[in-house]
């Protein structure tokens, strides 16, 4: 069996284990798959975010460990002539979100997401690539190159009818309105700062493109903290510098890869001298951290990772004599408070909620509540999928959603992009970055 991504580092999982049991085909790919357990931890509703498929009917065909029982079902020659394309095996992948709650809340981190995408590339393999993959997968490059797509959006997003057909064309949702593109060159206001840490931030395609304001906000916080900023992707004729998540969520590893080599070209230079790399889109930033790991592309991969921070995570570690170093506005202070705060997936999976508290402890006379929910249910492209739009909807219900109901004054804090325009198109309120916030109560 051939494998798209790296497993090597399983090559000893279970190893020397009579128990481990390892489906007979795989290789590495099959001991990553067979790190599970069998706890069926995944099976509960407590605290967490795993598993946001399980918790919407307590369905346990449809947590982690099911999964992995399918997988290795398959992987042994169990599941008939169907094998990874078994109806059973389809069903149950086809609504894991990749949440990575696995990866953090598992006794043995069974990495599910790293195993979709493996999964998803095999089915690619086999069954090729639909329309509405080949688009989603390719929205960095089409936003960088066609023009066009950002007034197509807004039509559709303006004329139902364009939206109905849409769906029954491409299988995307016409419930509900598309993310926006800005179609504007945005300067940023890059300034010398005497003696300031040297420090990359990281222009994601979704800031850039989309919020581009969340970036202009970075870049005035980290300076005001005293920070050298070089911005990395922010230009148009950096357009290329993308970190590949668009592709790897559509099972694209090769196309991946490219993208991952020629953004650690630019980055490596700056991760040799010990400069930190500050992303804004968790996502995007962590796809440097973990997946990279796994695209086979040698120590630079590593050398990047170990330099690659979230804004809130560079802000937490940056808290000296438990002070963040800036000025506040009282008025502003009182006037946003209070303040709900949402946590990406990954962000939760990487424990940054920790960092997040920090931060905004530090910000004195705030009021605010970290809301206890697990996936907001848009996961990407996951909740503009026309089969998954209900699902998406009924995940957000399930905490997020109430949460917000409670709290009609409260202004929202959430980091992810699609969790903000889950948010938008379900709660119908704006939600922000924590960059965004911390400039609007800066004095």
């Amino acid at each position: 069996m051939k494998t798209y991504l790296d497993w090597s580092e399983y090559r000893d999982a279970g190893m020397g284990d009579a128990y481990a049991d390892i489906p007979k085909l795989g290789g590495d790919f099959a001991k990553a798959v067979a790190v599970c357990i069998n706890s069926r931890r995944c099976e509960s509703l407590a605290k967490g975010v795993m598993c946001p498929s399980f918790r919407l009917d307590a369905n346990p065909g449809l947590s982690t460990g099911a999964r992995v029982r399918l997988l290795k079902a398959a992987l042994n020659g169990e599941l008939g002539s169907g094998g990874l394309l078994s109806p059973e095996l389809v069903e149950a992948l086809d609504l894991c979100v990749s949440c990575k709650g696995c990866q953090r809340e598992c006794e043995n981190n069974v990495d599910m997401s790293r195993i979709k995408i493996e999964y998803l590339a095999q089915l690619n393999a086999s069954k090729g690539l639909s329309l509405r993959a080949r688009l989603f997968s390719d929205l960095p490059e089409l936003l960088a190159k066609r023009h066009w797509l950002i007034k197509l959006i807004a039509i559709r997003n303006r004329h139902p009818w364009i939206a109905t057909l849409a769906e029954r064309l491409l299988g995307i949702s016409g419930k509900l309105s598309l993310p926006e593109p800005v179609d504007l060159t945005r300067k940023y206001n890059l300034r010398e700062i005497e003696d300031g840490q040297p420090v990359v931030l990281f222009a994601d395609t979704f800031c850039k493109h989309f919020s581009p304001d969340i970036l202009a906000a970075a870049v005035e916080v980290l300076q005001a903290t005293g920070c050298q900023v070089s911005l990395i992707g922010a230009a148009d004729e950096e357009a290329g510098y993308c970190c590949g998540r668009t592709y790897l969520s559509q099972g694209r590893i090769d196309e991946a890869r490219q993208q991952a080599g020629e953004l650690l070209q630019m980055l490596a230079p700056y991760a040799q001298k010990g400069v930190p790399i500050i992303g804004l889109e968790p996502s995007c930033l962590l796809t440097l951290r973990d997946e990279y790991r796994a695209l086979g592309l040698g120590e630079v991969a590593d050398l990047v990772a170990g330099k690659a921070v979230l804004f809130e995570e560079f802000l937490a570690k940056g808290i000296k004599g438990g002070k963040l170093n800036l000025s506040w506005s009282e008025q502003a202070i009182a006037e946003q408070s209070p303040v709900l705060v949402h946590g990406h997936c990954h962000q939760k999976a990487v424990g940054a909620m920790k960092s997040m508290r920090k931060v905004l402890k530090q910000i004195p006379g705030l009021s605010f509540e970290m809301i206890d929910a697990s996936c907001c249910g848009m996961a990407g492209s996951f909740g503009l999928e026309a089969e998954h739009y209900e699902t998406a909807k009924a995940m957000a219900q399930q905490a997020l959603l109430p949460a917000l109901e409670s709290r009609p004054e409260a202004l929202i804090l959430a980091n992810g992009f699609s969790c903000r325009h889950q948010i938008e198109v379900q709660a119908g309120r704006p939600a922000l970055h924590l960059a965004q916030l911390i400039r609007l109560l800066m004095a």
